[in-house]
């Protein structure tokens, strides 16, 4: 150090080495933790993958010593051991945990909200459904206030200037790859009334994608209103744009009720949700 307090220049050369083997052992540490966390999740599938075949070699062995239930042993025996081979098998390699998805949505919304403000774009949002010729829901913001949307080839392109005067643009929800997930694994078939369609969906967002801890609805299917209580979003605030919790409802009521929904969200300062998203579909599509 210098006579008048100041670091000399090695000092200060000593002081980033010593900051660059910090940091040097944190991302060590990081890096560990992240594979300490892949191990114990995978090793817990493999436990409830020994569990499931050690209940189905049981089960095939009483059926042996206890013929008069033979039939039913056998099948837990077969639901056991294919259950166990399969949750053996489909343990996943590598775990991604929720803060890296909620910084990767966090850098990619801001980016949207900044793109809508830059262009001077309403606050509405509408998320339109497929058609015959489109397999896909389309999220699009308009210039101004519309009284009809854009043809729906006009929607294919991002920057929309459509005969009828509809200005805006259009994107892909980031709701849409879960909800195609959500219902390639759905048996029985899409919800084709209100009721069943939330009932599905909030289902699958607490239990199949585990976003939020707890959802609360209310619905007026005459009135055609959805609104929906979320609490403790895994991907942080629900008010940015395009949220995957509220995605995924939108893109679901457009797909099922094929008609555009459109989307508010308000903060709650009292009651037990931290935030209300309203959806509205037909006559009061796009009414407050």
């Amino acid at each position: 150090m210098s006579t008048n307090g100041q670091l000399d220049d090695g000092d200060a050369d000593h002081s980033r080495e010593e900051l660059l083997t910090q940091l040097e052992l944190l991302a060590e540490e990081n890096q560990q933790l992240r594979e300490s966390y892949a191990r114990a999740k995978q090793t817990q599938y493999q436990r409830t993958a020994l569990g499931l075949g050690v209940v189905g070699v049981l089960a095939v062995i009483g059926a042996a010593a206890v013929p008069t239930i033979r039939d039913v042993l056998l099948a837990l025996g077969a639901v056991g051991l294919f259950g166990g081979v399969l949750t053996y098998y489909i343990t996943p390699e590598q775990f991604v945990s929720a803060d890296v998805g909620r910084d990767v949505y966090t850098a990619l919304a801001g980016n949207e909200a900044a793109l809508v403000e830059e262009l001077g774009l309403t606050a509405d949002r509408i998320y339109v459904p497929p058609s015959p010729a489109h397999d896909d829901v389309r999220l699009f913001v308009p210039h101004d206030q519309i009284d009809a949307l854009p043809n729906r080839d006009a929607l294919d392109r991002v920057v929309i200037t459509d005969e009828t005067g509809a200005k805006g643009v259009a994107l892909d929800p980031s709701g849409g790859p879960l909800f195609q997930s959500f219902n390639a694994a759905l048996s029985g078939g899409l919800g084709e009334t209100p009721a069943d369609l939330t009932e599905q969906l909030t289902d699958a967002l607490a239990e199949q994608f585990e976003l939020a801890s707890a959802i609360t609805t209310d619905i007026d299917p005459d009135g055609q209103r959805l609104t929906v209580g979320i609490t403790d979003s895994v991907y942080g605030p629900v008010d940015r744009f395009d949220h995957p919790v509220v995605s995924v409802l939108a893109v679901g009521l457009a797909t099922g009720l094929d008609e555009p929904i459109s989307v508010d969200v308000t903060e709650q300062t009292e009651g037990r949700a931290a935030y209300l998203v309203t959806y509205r579909w037909g006559e009061q599509q796009g009414h407050t």
